[in-house]
């Protein structure tokens, strides 16, 4: 496995890092080449505040060097269990920057959202991928016990 850049460090964003996770919602627009829907109509800064701030969601971003350029990060959502007194964490969105990527960069901020879910009592961390997104799928491969399983999108009216 790659070993980050010493100068890259994983770190958690809480609710006064709004303009990292707003670098973070730029970022995740460009890996997935979809910038309209991270940058078009973001939050304002109480919704974002609020969000980072909350125990049900998680951000974590791959900082590099001393000016914290994004150059990764992960989102994620702590789900509280009904049959035991417990929770999950759904890794919703992960990226790396394409300028920084096979540098270990994912498997480290995976790694601190593992530590994070430890800390709030999560048992699990479980994260989809696509057919065809390889190097996701080898990334999950490498860290967990794959399940096939089906998703639905059912929409609200």
């Amino acid at each position: 496995m790659a070993t980050p850049d010493p100068e890259t460090i994983a770190r958690p964003l809480g609710s006064s890092d709004i303009g990292l996770m707003r670098d973070l919602l730029r970022m995740f627009g460009r890996a997935f080449d979809d910038t309209p829907t991270y940058t078009a109509a973001q939050p304002d800064d109480a919704y974002l505040a609020h969000l980072l701030g909350s125990d049900t969601f998680i951000a974590v971003a791959a900082l590099q060097g001393e000016g914290e350029v994004v150059v990764g990060g992960l989102a994620a959502y702590v789900l509280p269990k009904f049959e035991r007194v417990r929770s999950e964490v759904y890794l919703y969105d992960l990226a790396v920057a394409d300028t920084h990527r096979r540098r270990g960069i994912a498997t480290a901020l995976i790694a601190e959202l593992r530590r994070i879910a430890a800390a709030r009592g999560a048992w699990v961390v479980f994260v989809q991928a696509d057919y065809g997104d390889d190097p996701a799928v080898a990334l999950y491969t490498k860290l967990g016990t794959r399940e096939d399983v089906m998703h639905f999108d059912i929409a609200v009216e």
